[in-house]
């Protein structure tokens, strides 16, 4: 690993917004809060993954994968973040380096790359991703990014996250200071309002962007960059200019947050979109910080306004599943910003939390848990699949909320999951998802398929129906309450409907 890329790792984890990174002595402090991979034992998410899903939503961008084909993989659509123009983004650009290229170096590939999609495609821009092998062969990106920047004049912008250098986690960051240092505060924007925002953290995610802004456009508040969910390269460069920023997922992004108040004097906080009272709140916050910034002072009357009228209509809409949904069970298996901002959104669906999983939660979040929770909030660290198995089937929870990962442990168990990740399908964001969220568990919870699947079999689990009808004598009529088994048993082992198995 190169000199500099553990300076910036040692920077991005001197967090002034992580509480417990100001709670760490100076030794502590600069060894940082990640270790580092074993080059090809990066399971559960690397470097490089955590940069190039944070950053891949920038929809008009060609996303350039320097290293072997396997680190690109299956790009097409991973985390159904959508855009409403181009699909640069869901094309999956590598050099696709081979054993040459470990031997004598990748960076004329790489090179000739970046030349290809420019004439191809003409992008505003090309993002080009460090992995493990040509982080360990010394390539420089860096350089060839800046040759090829001057080249072709457009900017070509080196993420330096190679997988070993630690956890998913720590690449969304790394993916976070590319952007500090080579895009954002590089363009000016055509014009600015006093209601000028970014968006930290969001991703789009089946377009959950959409079910928000127009709650904003209705108050006249413009979004002027997300980062990263359909975002465009020239938004994000002139980001610098909004008045106000708000963390959608400060464990992924907060150092774009901080670094933006420290260098640029803008505000932040961090909000959710989950949930009927979180995105009123997160309406009042947005528009107090705006005011506080010079925005008219009516914006937060108006902000009242538009919550009363959404919030009625939005409970009246879930009025009807919160009497089916009463007194359900769910175990919440995710981490994150939604370890707190799911728990709430279902709380109001009438639904009980048997228990949210913190794994990937940091204090910030395990200190909302408790306060939405109480002191019994019941705070999973790492659970395993055997343990979630035993929870369902013990019916202690009536539905699984988790990732796709953990969905066959439920459907062993023979109970209903619904997809909280980032591969689901529908969107959960603003007033409209949460309903489509009550929505959804209503139908999974209370599909017919459960009662058909839970039926025991009809020949039993333990084989003592066929054992029976084998000890029955040639001839004999098997016991009566056992004759539509036996017919079962007999059909299932080819037999002739007057023969019994030997």
């Amino acid at each position: 690993m190169s000199v500099s890329l553990k300076a910036k790792i040692a920077e991005v984890f001197d967090e002034p917004g992580c509480d417990k990174n100001q709670g760490k002595s100076e030794k502590e402090r600069k060894k940082g809060c990640t270790k580092q991979l074993s080059p090809g034992a990066a399971a559960g998410g690397c470097a490089f993954d955590g940069a190039k899903i944070a950053l891949q939503p920038i929809v008009d961008v060609a996303h350039l994968v320097h290293g072997p084909i396997a680190c690109e993989g299956n790009s097409w659509d991973n985390r159904h973040a959508a855009s409403s123009g181009s699909q640069l983004y869901r094309t999956g650009f590598t050099t696709d380096i081979n054993e040459l290229d470990v031997v004598y170096g990748g960076e004329k590939r790489l090179f000739k790359s970046v030349r290809e999609i420019i004439e191809k495609y003409d992008p505003p821009a090309v993002f080009v991703y460090q992995t493990c092998v040509t982080a360990l062969i010394g390539d420089d990106i860096e350089a060839v990014c800046q040759r090829a920047s001057e080249k072709f004049g457009k900017p070509v912008i080196p993420v330096n996250s190679p997988g070993f250098a630690g956890p998913k986690n720590l690449g969304n960051k790394l993916g976070g200071e590319a952007l500090l240092d080579y895009v954002i505060g590089t363009r000016e924007p055509e014009y600015t309002t006093p209601c000028d925002i970014n968006i930290i953290g969001e991703y789009n995610l089946s377009g959950e962007l959409w079910q928000t802004k127009p709650l904003l456009d209705a108050l006249g508040i413009r979004i002027l960059s997300c980062i990263s969910g359909d975002g465009r390269y020239n938004e994000i460069a002139s980001a610098h200019r909004a008045r106000v920023n708000m963390m959608v997922c400060s464990k992924s992004m907060i150092n774009i947050a901080t670094r933006m108040q420290q260098k640029y004097g803008i505000p932040y906080f961090e909000g959710s979109f989950y949930g009927i009272g979180d995105m009123s709140d997160t309406l009042r916050q947005i528009s107090k910080l705006l005011v506080q910034q010079g925005a008219p002072a009516d914006l937060l009357e108006r902000t009242e306004r538009l919550i009363e009228v959404e919030e009625a209509r939005a409970w009246k809409r879930i009025a009807h599943y919160r009497q089916r949904l009463a007194g359900k069970r769910v175990l919440l298996i995710t981490g994150g910003v939604k370890s707190w901002s799911v728990v709430a959104a279902l709380q109001e669906a009438g639904l009980e939390i048997v228990g949210t999983s913190i794994k990937k939660s940091t204090k910030e979040d395990k200190e909302k848990i408790k306060e939405i929770m109480g002191d019994d909030a019941h705070m999973i660290d790492d659970m395993t699949p055997r343990e979630m198995y035993n929870m369902l089937k013990e019916a202690k929870a009536d539905i699984m909320l988790s990732g796709g990962r953990s969905q066959f442990v439920a459907l062993k168990a023979r109970m209903p999951w619904l997809d909280i990740n980032q591969e689901r399908h529908h969107p959960y964001g603003g007033y409209e998802g949460m309903v489509e969220l009550v929505h959804e568990i209503d139908r999974a919870i209370f599909n017919p398929v459960w009662q058909q699947v839970r039926i025991p079999a009809p020949w039993g689990d333990d084989g003592e129906t066929l054992g029976a009808v084998r000890q029955a004598a040639p001839g004999s009529a098997p016991p009566q309450d056992m004759g539509f088994l036996a017919d079962v048993a007999r059909r299932a082992m080819g037999l002739a409907p007057d023969e019994l198995p030997a």
